[in-house]
């Protein structure tokens, strides 16, 4: 027998779970970048190098994003804000104003991430209400900017404390 679980509840608690925020971008096939935010996204496999991602069913940028193949996934850096919300808009230009550069896959890499990723696309298995999008790693770079967080509805950022720790 299986619970029924509250949405509002399990939202309010899966909000203590601080995320960092990504944005899924491609180019389409007229050469119009292609984006999307996405704070599902974690680390799959080290060997071969996987990442998951979940975007929500209802996305129509996704299938978009999907079509060209590939994509690229950027770790937004902390001052990101704005592109996180533009990212995530319907119907608007997100990349209006936006500066990026092609990524050595062609994908469109915003400015000033955190990490980027270039990702083929190796398998979409069924997620509920989103989709489960497991990417190939094909290319990656990381900078020393600290990443944006969302944890409880909003937007925050990283406070290191002294030394780095071990790695759970």
């Amino acid at each position: 027998m299986s619970a029924v679980i509250d949405p509002r509840q399990f939202r309010e608690v899966l909000g203590a779970f601080c995320s960092g925020i990504t944005v899924v971008t491609a180019l389409g096939p007229d050469g119009v970048p292609l984006g999307l935010t996405c704070r599902s996204f974690s680390s799959l496999s080290l060997d071969p190098s996987l990442v998951l991602l979940a975007p929500a069913r209802s996305s129509s940028t996704w299938p978009r994003i999907r079509a060209a193949g590939g994509f690229g996934v950027a770790v937004l850096a902390a001052g990101q804000e704005q592109v996180a919300l533009a990212m995530s808009r319907s119907g608007t230009d997100k990349f209006a104003g936006l500066d990026w550069t092609p990524s050595s896959h062609g994908r469109p890499r915003p400015a000033g991430v955190a990490a980027w990723l270039d990702c083929d696309l190796h398998d979409e298995p069924d997620g509920g209400d989103h989709t489960i999008v497991v990417g190939a790693v094909r290319d990656l770079d990381v900078t020393d900017h600290p990443p944006l967080l969302y944890h409880r509805g909003a937007f925050a950022t990283l406070h290191r404390s002294e030394g780095r720790g071990d790695t759970p």
